[in-house]
């Protein structure tokens, strides 16, 4: 990691920040139910136009088609030409405020 400053005391650094965003993701095969990661000002949309061959997902739930859940992580990556629709999940109070 670097961190550079210019004359007038800038911060640059190669962090990213991002915003944890809770999505619903239909595969072809399964319905996950997770966390995208966000660059700040960007968009769930902006996101998935991105040209990157894996979507990162975290705490992730595969549910199965009863809705039971088959599977969690910690971390998944979901290759991009397998999603159907995502849906972003309205956030909670407790969420919103942070």
């Amino acid at each position: 990691m670097t961190i550079e400053y210019d004359e007038k005391g800038k911060i640059f650094t190669d962090i990213v920040t991002k915003i944890s965003v809770p999505v619903t993701i239909q595969t072809t095969t399964h319905l996950m139910r997770g966390h995208m990661h966000v660059q700040r000002d960007r968009r769930v949309k902006d996101e998935l136009d991105r040209h990157e061959n894996f979507l990162a997902l975290t705490d992730v739930y595969v549910l199965g088609p009863d809705g039971q859940t088959l599977f969690h992580a910690p971390f998944l990556a979901v290759r991009r030409d397998q999603v159907v629709w995502v849906m972003p999940e309205p956030r909670s109070d407790e969420e919103a405020s942070s």
